[in-house]
C-alpha cells in the first residue's frame, strides 16, 4: 500500500510537489478508443481509475488540476478518457511511484493494455476498471 494516499475532489486542495497519483473517472457512455499500432477497443460505462506522476513544475497540483479540467488539448491517452467522462477526483500521494498505485490496483480488470504505459516497462496498462461491488485498497473512496 502507498503511503497516506489523499483524497481530493477537487484541484485547488492539491500540494505543489512531485508525486503520484490515481484519477477517479466516470464514463456514462461508450467510448471507442485507438492506442498508435493498436486495435480498437470500447471502453464501457463505468468507474476508471488512472494512475500516473506528477514530476514537472507545479507537481501534483499543475498535473491533477489539468486533468480536472475540460478545456484543454490533448497530450495524453488519460485526456481522451478525461473530456469524454466526469472526474469525480483523485487519490494523491506525495512523492509516490505511479507503477507503485497500478501494483497495489492489481486486482482490478485492464480495460486496454497499453493506455497511459507506453513508457512503461513494468506494467500491463495505467488504466484499470472499478466494478460495481470490487473494493480498493485506498482510503476514503467516496463510493
Amino acid at each position: 500500500m502507498p503511503p497516506d494516499p489523499q483524497f481530493h475532489d477537487r484541484p485547488d486542495s492539491l500540494p505543489p510537489e512531485p508525486g503520484a497519483y490515481v484519477l477517479l473517472i466516470a464514463l456514462e457512455r461508450e467510448l471507442p478508443l485507438r492506442l498508435p499500432g493498436k486495435p480498437e477497443r470500447v471502453l464501457t460505462p463505468g468507474r476508471y481509475l488512472y494512475c500516473g506522476s506528477a514530476r514537472g513544475p507545479g507537481g501534483l497540483r499543475a498535473r491533477v488540476g489539468r486533468h480536472f479540467r475540460r478545456d484543454k488539448p490533448e497530450r495524453w491517452h488519460v485526456d481522451r478518457l478525461t473530456a469524454a467522462g466526469r472526474m469525480l477526483g483523485a487519490w494523491i500521494v506525495p512523492g509516490g511511484d505511479e507503477c507503485a498505485l497500478v501494483a497495489t490496483l492489481s486486482g482490478l480488470p485492464v480495460p486496454m493494455p497499453g493506455f497511459g504505459s507506453s513508457d512503461c516497462r513494468r506494467c500491463a496498462s495505467h488504466l484499470l476498471n472499478w466494478p460495481d461491488g470490487a473494493s480498493i485498497p485506498l482510503p476514503d473512496a467516496p463510493f
